[in-house]
């Protein structure tokens, strides 16, 4: 149960950090907010981050070995890894529709 519960509040935990890092860049498109200046987006992103952090950290002590969970710190750490290119990934693809996924590497 502590895993299922690590891995509910990772998701959770991501899919505000992605919108504290990357919902802005959506927000500057639409009219009421594509004048708000780069000092109110830094403290929307870190009001949103509190509520990420607020959910990280339990995450990370109830899944930790150390404190009494199943996972190890480096597993820990390839699920968050996991959980945020997924949630980053579906972030995308609902709020930046129009956004194309491609190779970044143009060598």
């Amino acid at each position: 149960m502590k895993g299922l519960n690590t891995i509910v509040l990772l998701i959770m935990s991501n899919a505000f950090m992605t919108f504290a890092w990357y919902g802005h860049l959506k927000l500057k498109t639409m009219s009421r907010f594509e004048n708000i200046g780069i000092f109110t987006v830094i403290l929307f992103s870190w009001g949103i981050a509190f509520f990420e952090y607020s959910l990280q950290v339990p995450a990370n002590r109830i899944g930790y070995q150390g404190t009494g969970g199943p996972f190890s710190l480096v597993e820990l750490k390839v699920i968050q890894e996991v959980v945020s290119i997924l949630v980053f990934t579906g972030f995308t693809l609902v709020v930046f529709r129009t956004e194309q996924f491609s190779s970044i590497l143009y060598i």
